[in-house]
C-alpha cells in the first residue's frame, strides 16, 4: 500500500501567505516528501473559494513534476463536466510526459453550482457527463487522440464518485475508485461485473483525515480554527443554489464530535503508533492500493505540516507491510 499526500492550496484571509511564496512551499513540500521516502502527490480542483482552493490540478503537478524523479502523481479530482476531454487529456498527456509516465487521473462529477454555472455546464447530468468523460478522455489518451502521447498506455484513470451508485459506475467503466468505503465494494464488484470486468481486478485508493503529530491533543487544538475553515467552506459551497443555509461548525462543535463519533467527522490527529493502527482499520477489507493525507489544512502552521510529513515517512514502511497483510 503506497502513502501519500494531497493539497488543495488554501490560502485564507484569516492566516494569508504571498501566493508565490506558498505555492513555491508546496513544491518544496513535495520535493521533501520524495525524499522522506513516500510515494505519491495528489492535488484537487475547485473554482472561485475565497480562500484560493486550487482551480487548475495539471499546472501544479507539472511543475512537481519537474522537481521531483520518483513519487508517483495523481488528481483527485478533475471536475470532469467543466472541462471539455480533448483538453484534459492534452493537459494529463503533457504532465505524464514531464513526470516520465508518474501520473493517474481521477475524474469525478463535482457538486457546487457556481462552478457549474460559470462554464454554462449542467449540474443535474453531471454524472451521466462524467461517465461520458472518462469514456473520452481514455480514448483519446489510450489510442492517437491526442499530441504528444501520453508515456503510459493504458492510461491509469480513476472514478472519483462517492455512494453505491458511484461505485457501480466506476465498475461498469472499469475503472479504480477513489474512495476506501468498505460499503462500497460490493456495488463497485457488482458494477465491474456488470461492465464485464473481473471483480477481483478492483482497485481503491483514496483520502484520509489523519494528521500525525506528537503531541495530539495540542496539535489538535491549535487545528480547531483551521479545520472549522476547511469544513465550513465546504458546506457553504454545496449549499450554492438550495435554499438551505448552512450551521457553522465551531470548534466546540468538534470536540463534540471527536468524542463522540457519528456526530461531525472531524480530522483525526494522532501519535504515529495509533495512526498506524487507525489507517490500518480504515483500509482492512477493501483492495487499498494507495492512501493519501492531507499537507496542510487550510494554512494550517508550518510546524504542524512538517512535523506530521516527517512522522507520516517514519510509519510508511509499517503501513506498506498492514496494506500487504
Amino acid at each position: 500500500m503506497r502513502i501519500g499526500i494531497y493539497f488543495d492550496m488554501r490560502n485564507p484571509a484569516e492566516w494569508p501567505r504571498p501566493p508565490a511564496a506558498l505555492y513555491s512551499d508546496a513544491i518544496d513540500l513535495a520535493v521533501e516528501a520524495e525524499r522522506l521516502g513516500l510515494d505519491s502527490v495528489w492535488v484537487s480542483e475547485h473554482h472561485f473559494f475565497a480562500d484560493g482552493y486550487l482551480p487548475q490540478p495539471f499546472p501544479l503537478l507539472a511543475a512537481i513534476a519537474a522537481r521531483t524523479t520518483r513519487v508517483l502523481l495523481g488528481t483527485a479530482i478533475v471536475i470532469a463536466p467543466l472541462h471539455h476531454p480533448v483538453h484534459i487529456a492534452e493537459q494529463a498527456a503533457v504532465v505524464d510526459i514531464i513526470s516520465n509516465g508518474r501520473l493517474r487521473v481521477g475524474l469525478g462529477a463535482g457538486y457546487v453550482r457556481g462552478e457549474f454555472d460559470a462554464v454554462g455546464a449542467d449540474l443535474g447530468t453531471r454524472y451521466g457527463t462524467t461517465d461520458q468523460r472518462i469514456r473520452d478522455v481514455r480514448a483519446l489518451l489510450d489510442g492517437d487522440g491526442v499530441t504528444p502521447r501520453p508515456i503510459q498506455r493504458p492510461f491509469p484513470l480513476w472514478a472519483g464518485y462517492q455512494g453505491p451508485q458511484g461505485a457501480r459506475r466506476a465498475g461498469r467503466l472499469g475503472c479504480g475508485l477513489l474512495s476506501l468505503n468498505a460499503e462500497l465494494l460490493a456495488p463497485y464488484h457488482e458494477g465491474l461485473a456488470e461492465g464485464g470486468h473481473d471483480p477481483s481486478s478492483a482497485r481503491m485508493m483514496g483520502l484520509l483525515g489523519v494528521i500525525v503529530a506528537d503531541d495530539p491533543e495540542s496539535t489538535f487544538e491549535r487545528l480547531l480554527p483551521y479545520i472549522c475553515h476547511q469544513l465550513n467552506t465546504y458546506r457553504a459551497a454545496a449549499a450554492q443554489g438550495t435554499a438551505r443555509t448552512p450551521s457553522l461548525i465551531t470548534p466546540e462543535k468538534l470536540r463534540e464530535g471527536r468524542s463522540k463519533p457519528g456526530v461531525i467527522p472531524p480530522i483525526e490527529v494522532l501519535d504515529a503508533d495509533d495512526a498506524v493502527t487507525r489507517l490500518g482499520q480504515l483500509t482492512t477489507g477493501v483492495p487499498a492500493e494507495e492512501i493519501y493525507l492531507w499537507a496542510s489544512i487550510a494554512g494550517m502552521p508550518d510546524d504542524i505540516v512538517q512535523r506530521h510529513i516527517e512522522l507520516l515517512a517514519a510509519i510508511r514502511p509499517q503501513l506498506a507491510l498492514a496494506g500487504r497483510a
